[in-house]
Protein backbone atom coordinates (compact mmCIF):
# COMPACT_ATOMS: atom_id res chain seq x y z
CA UNK A 1 0.00 0.00 0.00
CA UNK A 2 1.44 3.35 -1.02
CA UNK A 3 1.82 6.21 1.47
CA UNK A 4 -0.68 8.22 -0.55
CA UNK A 5 -3.23 5.39 -0.27
CA UNK A 6 -2.78 5.29 3.51
CA UNK A 7 -3.68 8.95 3.72
CA UNK A 8 -6.49 8.71 1.18
CA UNK A 9 -8.16 5.57 2.52
CA UNK A 10 -7.23 5.36 6.20
CA UNK A 11 -7.30 8.90 7.60
CA UNK A 12 -9.19 8.98 10.90
CA UNK A 13 -8.84 12.69 11.57
CA UNK A 14 -7.80 15.71 9.55
CA UNK A 15 -7.91 19.43 10.22
CA UNK A 16 -6.71 22.80 9.01
CA UNK A 17 -3.85 24.32 10.97
CA UNK A 18 -1.63 27.37 10.62
CA UNK A 19 -2.94 30.91 10.43
CA UNK A 20 -6.47 29.85 9.52
CA UNK A 21 -6.83 27.80 12.71
CA UNK A 22 -5.09 30.44 14.83
CA UNK A 23 -7.43 33.25 13.75
CA UNK A 24 -4.57 35.01 11.95
CA UNK A 25 -5.48 34.34 8.33
CA UNK A 26 -5.19 37.08 5.73
CA UNK A 27 -5.99 37.06 2.02
CA UNK A 28 -2.63 35.51 1.14
CA UNK A 29 -2.58 32.80 3.82
CA UNK A 30 -1.96 29.18 2.81
CA UNK A 31 -4.22 26.35 3.91
CA UNK A 32 -2.11 23.97 6.00
CA UNK A 33 -3.71 20.55 6.45
CA UNK A 34 -2.69 18.02 9.09
CA UNK A 35 -4.04 14.53 9.61
CA UNK A 36 -3.81 11.20 11.37
CA UNK A 37 -4.10 7.87 9.56
CA UNK A 38 -4.44 4.37 10.96
CA UNK A 39 -2.22 1.90 9.11
CA UNK A 40 -4.07 -1.46 8.95
CA UNK A 41 -2.62 -3.84 11.53
CA UNK A 42 -1.72 -6.58 9.00
CA UNK A 43 0.78 -4.21 7.40
CA UNK A 44 2.90 -4.54 10.57
CA UNK A 45 3.25 -8.28 10.02
CA UNK A 46 5.56 -7.64 7.09
CA UNK A 47 9.28 -6.90 7.20
CA UNK A 48 8.67 -3.49 5.69
CA UNK A 49 6.60 -1.47 8.16
CA UNK A 50 4.19 1.34 7.29
CA UNK A 51 5.56 4.90 7.38
CA UNK A 52 5.28 6.90 10.60
CA UNK A 53 4.31 9.98 8.60
CA UNK A 54 3.43 11.02 5.07
CA UNK A 55 3.96 14.36 3.37
CA UNK A 56 1.23 15.12 0.84
CA UNK A 57 -0.33 14.09 -1.42
CA UNK A 58 -1.81 17.61 -1.54
CA UNK A 59 0.26 20.75 -1.14
CA UNK A 60 0.74 21.88 2.48
CA UNK A 61 -0.54 18.50 3.73
CA UNK A 62 1.18 16.34 6.36
CA UNK A 63 -0.12 13.26 8.21
CA UNK A 64 1.10 11.02 11.02
CA UNK A 65 0.34 7.37 11.67
CA UNK A 66 -1.81 7.09 14.78
CA UNK A 67 0.84 5.51 17.03
CA UNK A 68 3.48 8.09 16.12
CA UNK A 69 0.97 10.88 16.63
CA UNK A 70 0.10 9.57 20.11
CA UNK A 71 3.78 9.20 21.02
CA UNK A 72 4.49 12.81 20.12
CA UNK A 73 1.36 14.06 21.88
CA UNK A 74 2.35 12.23 25.07
CA UNK A 75 5.67 14.10 24.91
CA UNK A 76 3.71 17.38 24.76
CA UNK A 77 4.94 18.22 21.27
CA UNK A 78 3.44 21.67 20.64
CA UNK A 79 2.51 21.12 16.98
CA UNK A 80 0.82 17.81 17.73
CA UNK A 81 -1.15 19.07 20.72
CA UNK A 82 -2.39 22.01 18.68
CA UNK A 83 -3.65 19.66 15.96
CA UNK A 84 -5.93 18.03 18.53
CA UNK A 85 -7.47 21.42 19.32
CA UNK A 86 -7.98 22.85 15.83
CA UNK A 87 -11.39 24.48 15.43
CA UNK A 88 -11.33 23.55 11.73
CA UNK A 89 -11.94 19.80 11.48
CA UNK A 90 -12.29 18.58 7.88
CA UNK A 91 -12.69 14.82 8.37
CA UNK A 92 -13.29 12.55 11.34
CA UNK A 93 -14.47 8.96 11.80
CA UNK A 94 -15.24 6.93 14.95
CA UNK A 95 -11.55 6.37 15.72
CA UNK A 96 -10.85 10.04 15.21
CA UNK A 97 -13.70 10.97 17.52
CA UNK A 98 -12.26 8.73 20.22
CA UNK A 99 -8.85 10.33 19.67
CA UNK A 100 -10.34 13.79 20.16
CA UNK A 101 -12.20 12.59 23.25
CA UNK A 102 -8.76 11.71 24.66
CA UNK A 103 -7.14 15.06 23.96
CA UNK A 104 -7.13 16.13 27.61
CA UNK A 105 -5.33 12.87 28.49
CA UNK A 106 -2.33 14.20 26.55
CA UNK A 107 -2.13 17.47 28.48
CA UNK A 108 0.29 17.84 31.37
CA UNK A 109 2.65 20.31 32.97
CA UNK A 110 5.30 18.87 30.65
CA UNK A 111 3.89 21.34 28.10
CA UNK A 112 5.69 24.09 30.01
CA UNK A 113 9.06 22.59 29.16
CA UNK A 114 8.32 21.62 25.56
CA UNK A 115 6.56 24.82 24.52
CA UNK A 116 9.11 27.10 26.15
CA UNK A 117 12.06 25.03 24.89
CA UNK A 118 10.68 25.26 21.35
CA UNK A 119 10.16 29.00 21.84
CA UNK A 120 13.75 29.47 23.02
CA UNK A 121 15.02 27.78 19.85
CA UNK A 122 12.85 29.99 17.68
CA UNK A 123 13.93 33.08 19.61
CA UNK A 124 17.58 32.30 18.87
CA UNK A 125 16.78 32.19 15.16
CA UNK A 126 15.03 35.55 15.37
CA UNK A 127 17.96 37.08 17.24
CA UNK A 128 20.30 35.75 14.55
CA UNK A 129 18.15 37.41 11.87
CA UNK A 130 18.34 40.72 13.73
CA UNK A 131 22.13 40.49 13.96
CA UNK A 132 22.54 39.62 10.29
CA UNK A 133 19.80 41.63 8.64
CA UNK A 134 18.78 44.25 11.18
CA UNK A 135 15.28 42.84 11.57
CA UNK A 136 13.65 39.50 12.40
CA UNK A 137 11.31 37.50 10.21
CA UNK A 138 8.21 39.24 11.47
CA UNK A 139 5.83 36.40 10.62
CA UNK A 140 7.91 34.03 12.74
CA UNK A 141 7.95 36.55 15.58
CA UNK A 142 4.16 36.76 15.42
CA UNK A 143 3.74 32.99 15.64
CA UNK A 144 6.23 32.73 18.48
CA UNK A 145 4.22 35.22 20.53
CA UNK A 146 1.05 33.29 19.74
CA UNK A 147 2.63 30.03 20.91
CA UNK A 148 3.89 31.54 24.15
CA UNK A 149 0.49 33.05 24.94
CA UNK A 150 -1.28 29.73 24.33
CA UNK A 151 1.27 27.98 26.58
CA UNK A 152 0.71 30.47 29.38
CA UNK A 153 -3.06 30.14 29.12
CA UNK A 154 -2.86 26.35 28.98
CA UNK A 155 -0.86 26.27 32.19
CA UNK A 156 -3.22 28.72 33.86
CA UNK A 157 -6.50 27.09 32.85
CA UNK A 158 -5.72 23.48 31.89
CA UNK A 159 -7.25 24.14 28.46
CA UNK A 160 -5.46 24.58 25.14
CA UNK A 161 -7.09 27.24 22.96
CA UNK A 162 -5.23 28.01 19.75
CA UNK A 163 -7.35 30.87 18.36
CA UNK A 164 -5.67 34.14 19.32
CA UNK A 165 -8.95 35.97 19.91
CA UNK A 166 -8.49 39.61 20.89
CA UNK A 167 -4.74 39.50 20.18
CA UNK A 168 -5.34 39.18 16.43
CA UNK A 169 -4.77 42.81 15.44
CA UNK A 170 -1.72 43.26 17.69
CA UNK A 171 -0.14 40.12 16.26
CA UNK A 172 -0.89 41.05 12.65
CA UNK A 173 0.72 44.45 13.25
CA UNK A 174 3.88 42.57 14.23
CA UNK A 175 3.66 40.43 11.11
CA UNK A 176 3.56 43.65 9.04
CA UNK A 177 6.66 44.94 10.82
CA UNK A 178 4.82 47.84 12.43
CA UNK A 179 6.06 47.18 15.97
CA UNK A 180 9.58 47.90 17.19
CA UNK A 181 11.68 44.79 17.82
CA UNK A 182 12.40 45.96 21.37
CA UNK A 183 8.66 45.92 22.12
CA UNK A 184 8.30 42.45 20.65
CA UNK A 185 11.24 41.23 22.74
CA UNK A 186 9.64 42.68 25.85
CA UNK A 187 6.36 40.92 25.09
CA UNK A 188 8.15 37.61 24.57
CA UNK A 189 10.04 37.93 27.85
CA UNK A 190 6.86 38.77 29.72
CA UNK A 191 5.03 35.76 28.29
CA UNK A 192 7.86 33.40 29.26
CA UNK A 193 7.84 34.80 32.81
CA UNK A 194 4.06 34.43 33.00
CA UNK A 195 4.27 30.84 31.76
CA UNK A 196 6.91 30.08 34.39
CA UNK A 197 4.66 31.51 37.11
CA UNK A 198 1.62 29.61 35.82
CA UNK A 199 3.51 26.30 35.79
CA UNK A 200 3.97 26.47 39.56
CA UNK A 201 0.21 26.46 40.25
CA UNK A 202 -1.13 24.82 37.08
CA UNK A 203 -4.21 22.58 37.36
CA UNK A 204 -2.63 20.22 34.83
CA UNK A 205 -1.29 16.86 36.04
CA UNK A 206 2.45 16.32 36.19
CA UNK A 207 2.32 13.67 33.47
CA UNK A 208 0.00 12.74 30.63
CA UNK A 209 -2.31 9.73 31.04
CA UNK A 210 -0.15 7.27 29.13
CA UNK A 211 -2.10 4.19 30.24
CA UNK A 212 -5.39 5.56 28.93
CA UNK A 213 -3.85 6.45 25.57
CA UNK A 214 -2.14 3.07 25.29
CA UNK A 215 -5.44 1.28 25.98
CA UNK A 216 -7.02 3.24 23.12
CA UNK A 217 -4.15 2.37 20.78
CA UNK A 218 -4.23 -1.36 21.62
CA UNK A 219 -8.00 -1.57 21.14
CA UNK A 220 -7.73 0.25 17.82
CA UNK A 221 -4.95 -2.01 16.57
CA UNK A 222 -6.93 -5.13 17.55
CA UNK A 223 -10.05 -3.92 15.78
CA UNK A 224 -7.99 -3.18 12.66
CA UNK A 225 -6.51 -6.69 12.72
CA UNK A 226 -9.96 -8.28 12.61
Amino acid sequence: MTPEALVRDHTVYSCVMGSRAFGLATDDSDTDRRGVFLAPTPLYWRFEKPPTHVEGPADEQFSWELERFCELALRANPNILECLHSPLVEHIDDTGRELLALRHAFLSRQAHETFVRYAVGQRRKLDADVRRHGAPRWKHAMHLLRLLASCRDLLRTGRLVIDVGDDRESLLAIKRGEVRWAEVESWMTRLVDEADDAAATSPLPAQADRARVEDFLIRTRRASAG
